[in-house]
């Protein structure tokens, strides 16, 4: 019998992208978010307007590295800025900057968001608001909460905080 896995729909990328683009605008940032398959191939992209030209490869990247690594794009940031820029060198990887958050499912990275456009950490922040979308969000009180699977993400990072109002509920 042959394996299967989940994926991203398009209905998931566009849910993706409205998160992620409405979290960006109560905050009034210009930035670019693109979501992408496991194989960090492009499924959608959204520049918001003012928004630099370059943030769109930026972000495209950033999703790209943290699809196809399997962990958050902060990670390789990190490993460089602790000396080993011998990793500056790794093939089919660029965007080695905070912001490239990858989508995982039972086990699987079956994606990721990138973004770009404001601080690297508010990147971050806005990427895991679209993800929270589709997964791992759970109502305690009157604050949904993102949840991994193992209640963090592989480096420890604490997941994004968000509101009901990122997804237009009156509490």
């Amino acid at each position: 019998m042959l394996a299967t896995k989940p994926y991203l729909t398009q209905a998931d990328v566009q849910k993706i992208l409205d998160a992620a683009d409405k979290h960006a605008a109560a905050n009034n940032w210009a930035v670019t978010i693109a979501v992408c398959d496991d194989g960090g191939h492009l499924l959608g992209l959204i520049r918001r307007d003012g928004c630099a030209p370059v943030s769109a490869y930026i972000a495209q990247e950033k999703a790209r590295t943290a699809a196809m690594g399997k962990r958050e794009s902060r990670v390789y940031e990190e490993i460089i800025n602790n000396g080993r820029i011998s990793f500056l060198s790794a093939p089919h990887i660029s965007g080695m900057l905070e912001g490239g958050v990858n989508i995982e499912v039972n086990g699987f990275t079956i994606g990721a968001v990138g973004v770009s456009g404001v601080k690297s950490t508010e990147d971050a922040e806005t990427a895991k608001a679209g993800i929270a979308a589709i997964l791992y969000v759970t109502f305690k009180n009157t604050v949904p909460e993102i949840n991994s699977p193992t209640g963090a993400t592989e480096s420890g990072a604490t997941p994004a905080t968000i509101t009901f109002a990122d997804f237009g509920l009156d509490p």
